[in-house]
């Protein structure tokens, strides 16, 4: 599908241990060429703002692209100048949060060779996880970054994330020996992308990137009043109690 669009989605989140607690909320995701980023009118700009030092950790700052070649070079794939799409929330009035964010990276025949998934916390860290292209199948891989206050970096993520149409569908399980599966989903609809569009979305989703960051940690603040015992998150390559290898 041709890029740029919008989707408005729906997020949930579902955990079935040690307390039985599921949440959704309403958001919206830009679905994008990384080399034809939207140009929008003046009057819009700040409702939308795509950053390369939003993305990835490493990389020059200008170009998106070029961080999406550095984080494909350091796992040896080239694209050979191949289209990466996107999907992924801009800055708003100057506020950016993106938990996960997707790019499907084809070579130059159109062949999807890997998606890589970008996850970001709430403490301000971010991880990549490049995924081998698997013809819409979900794909299992280490879990390799500290997210939920309430999860050691131990067990492994099924992801499923086919190329967007008509709809947006993601769904991320995180497996952990000993617990029944933490499983979130990203389900939208697409919408095409116009001006009166993205006015539409900051009228019914505002300030959207912060309401996704305050609906996580009221969540969490939930949880912890249930009696879920928090994970010291590691410091300095330190193991945290669980067990989690360093960094």
């Amino acid at each position: 599908m041709t890029a740029p669009a919008l989707y408005r989605t729906t997020i949930r989140h579902r955990r079935q241990a040690p307390v039985h607690h599921e949440f959704e909320f309403r958001s919206y995701s830009w679905y994008v060429d990384v080399d034809e980023l939207p140009k929008l009118p003046w009057w819009l700009r700040p409702f939308a703002r795509f950053e390369a030092v939003d993305h990835f950790n490493d990389g020059p700052a200008d170009s998106l692209r070029q961080r999406v070649g550095a984080c494909l070079a350091a796992h040896d794939v080239d694209l050979g100048g191949g289209t990466v799409t996107a999907a992924l929330q801009p800055r708003v009035l100057g506020y950016v949060f993106n938990p996960l964010s997707l790019y499907w990276c084809h070579d130059t025949t159109g062949e999807l060779r890997c998606v890589i998934a970008e996850v970001h916390n709430t403490y301000g860290d971010r991880h990549a996880y490049v995924i081998p292209a698997q013809q819409n199948r979900s794909v299992m891989i280490p879990k390799e970054m500290y997210v939920s206050p309430f999860n050691g970096v131990d067990g492994h993520y099924r992801i499923s994330a086919p190329l967007p149409g008509a709809v947006l569908d993601v769904v991320v399980s995180l497996h952990r020996e000993g617990h029944p599966p933490f499983v979130a989903t990203v389900h939208g609809e697409r919408r095409q992308f116009t001006p009166r569009q993205v006015l539409v979305l900051q009228l019914v989703a505002p300030l959207a990137p912060l309401m996704g960051t305050l609906a996580i940690r009221f969540h969490g603040i939930l949880l912890w009043l249930r009696g879920l015992t928090v994970v010291p998150r590691r410091h300095g390559g330190e193991i945290d109690v669980e067990g989690a290898k360093p960094r």
